[in-house]
């Protein structure tokens, strides 16, 4: 075989390699698509009344007796609930500081604005 027919041979290969690359890629983009969009908020539910069932079903906390292991997930959650608290408390003062500017440069202008209106009524 020649040297150009081996060169040709190779191109080919490349460029089924780079077609199968980019079949699989978008094969990858849909099953992703699919796999967010089939779940669904009845799916999700049922989803989560059947976990928590197999776990209510295995007990896993018969070999924690003595509540230390409650006691520890109850501080956890508290603690997780604390910090999303904070979060959230942050974000509207952020929320309450950007409505204060906003409305103090738009309010010079509604004054004005509201000047040069006739007054209609009697």
């Amino acid at each position: 075989m020649r040297f150009e027919a081996l060169i040709t041979k190779v191109q080919q290969a490349e460029q089924a390699l780079e077609a199968s690359e980019r079949s699989t890629a978008a094969q990858w983009q849909n099953l992703k698509q699919q796999w967010v969009s089939s779940w669904t908020p009845a799916r999700i539910m049922v989803a989560g009344l059947v976990s928590g069932f197999m776990v209510g079903r295995a007990r896993p906390l018969r070999a924690a007796s003595g509540g230390g292991v409650l006691q520890m997930i109850t501080a956890l959650s508290g603690l997780f609930a604390g910090s999303s608290a904070q979060a959230a408390a942050n974000e509207a003062e952020q929320a309450a500081e950007t409505v204060e500017r906003t409305a103090a440069a738009v309010a010079p202008e509604a004054m004005a604005s509201a000047a040069q209106i006739p007054n209609s009524f009697p």
